[in-house]
């Protein structure tokens, strides 16, 4: 069994696995709530533009197991040239509690330092205690009073300050060659 980190597009015919699982993940953790303001959860997926996700400031990465989508994510620039923003950090649903997360998380960070980011901004949805649960285990800190009810919250916000990485790889890549092992 291989691992690899794929540096690819939002378009990229590979990333529908991700798209499907946030999409079905999504509607079923905010099915009320998706109801009460309208729209769908394909509708949050596609709020942004693939660019944003993109070189120089952005990037979007899968995580493949023997070629297979097993998890991703991506970052965009954030309201300043320091900041960036990580967005549909995902693992398959029936490969979780592996490291997955930790993995894609991990790499996210990397590459947002590689690119001249210093610090991470995020936010998970107040049904996501797994997502809260990494975030605070992987030393970010909590925007929002950790004993408040999340869902009176409801965008439950982090920070990250990353350590400098000098470049290893070019800033704008359509793929790392890189293999990871298990």
């Amino acid at each position: 069994m291989s691992e690899r980190i794929l540096y690819t597009s939002v378009r990229d015919p590979r990333a529908k696995p991700l798209f499907d699982g946030l999409e079905q993940e999504y509607g079923e953790r905010y099915r009320d709530v998706i109801a009460r303001i309208g729209g769908t959860p394909r509708d949050e997926l596609e709020r942004y533009p693939a660019e944003a996700f993109a070189p120089p400031h952005g990037a979007f990465l899968l995580l493949l197991r023997d070629e297979d989508v097993v998890g991703g994510g991506a970052f965009m620039r954030h309201r300043d040239a320091d900041t960036a923003e990580f967005k549909r950090i995902w693992t398959r649903h029936d490969l979780r509690r592996q490291g997955l997360a930790q993995r894609v998380l991990g790499e996210l960070e990397e590459q947002a330092a590689r690119q001249g980011y210093r610090r991470v901004y995020l936010t998970t949805g107040f049904r996501q205690p797994e997502a809260v649960g990494l975030y605070l285990k992987q030393g970010y800190t909590a925007l929002f009073d950790l004993q408040a009810d999340p869902e009176s919250v409801v965008h439950l916000a982090f920070e990250k300050y990353l350590d400098p990485i000098a470049p290893a790889w070019p800033a704008a890549p359509a793929e790392f060659p890189r293999t990871h092992g298990p």
